[in-house]
């Protein structure tokens, strides 16, 4: 039973490793790409109204999610939201990193030092302008960078004023949504982290007796507010060490 129940799945797995390598060879022939896309990266932003802006970046090989390499970044850029400079920066700040990586032996090798085959940026026209700049501005050549517009799921290259449209079920465009879903998922899931930890930091600087080292405390134990609010003060004592009734008067004034 069990070589027979090994032998099934090895066909599952056999199966669906020919439908992702075909989705890629699909992929690599509709947008005429100078390489087989073994490694994609996909990158996406994610901020309310330009506020604890975050970037994502995932990658997936020979069509399947590598989670290991996925990365975040809190984005810097502070002013007024504009959506162009934040994936700039994000794109930048991967790009000069993987770079330096390369360039001196004494950087960590791993992060970033490996390039992707095909860059896969959320957005239309705009959006690939600023990751074809992005690349010139570091003197990158030979990358491949595409964007996928939600819209109407337009595919954009360089050099090319019309979109590239592929059929809606076709299992090139199902991967690239697929990607770039995953890119999105992952940047907002790190945009509400950042969201509620500042939500909790703004309420604790409402407690008397909290100061920064027992609200980061806090933060740490307990990273959102729901999670403190619903803890018992001994909860909160035990896994932070701040006195019993300061721990109490914590509860009470989340509740309160």
């Amino acid at each position: 039973e069990n070589a027979r129940f090994s032998l099934k799945e090895g066909k599952k797995a056999d199966a669906v490793h020919r439908e992702e390598t075909a989705a890629l060879v699909e992929l690599a022939e509709a947008l005429s790409l100078s390489a087989f896309p073994q490694r994609i990266e996909a990158f996406d932003i994610s901020n309310t109204q330009g506020k604890e802006a975050t970037g994502s970046m995932v990658v997936f090989e020979n069509g399947r999610p590598r989670r290991d390499a996925y990365r975040r970044f809190k984005v810097r850029l502070a002013g007024k939201p504009d959506d162009y400079a934040m994936m700039a920066e994000v794109l930048r700040r991967r790009f000069a990193r993987g770079l330096a990586e390369i360039s001196d032996p004494t950087i960590a090798q791993g992060k970033f030092s490996e390039f992707p085959d095909l860059l896969l940026i959320d957005g239309g026209k705009g959006q690939l302008n600023v990751g074809i700049g992005v690349l010139k501005e570091l003197n990158i050549e030979g990358l491949e960078v595409i964007g996928l517009a939600k819209r109407h799921e337009e595919i954009f290259v360089p050099n090319r004023s019309d979109p590239i449209v592929l059929p809606l079920k076709s299992p090139s465009l199902l991967l690239l949504r697929r990607i770039r879903d995953e890119a999105h998922r992952f940047a907002i899931d790190y945009h509400r982290r950042l969201r509620a930890k500042r939500s909790l930091s703004s309420t604790l600087d409402e407690i008397p007796g909290i100061g920064p080292k027992r609200k980061a405390a806090l933060i740490r134990a307990f990273p959102s507010l729901d999670r403190l609010a619903s803890a018992s003060a001994e909860d909160v004592r035990a896994a932070t060490g701040i006195p019993l009734k300061l721990a109490e008067r914590v509860i009470a004034h989340l509740k309160g």
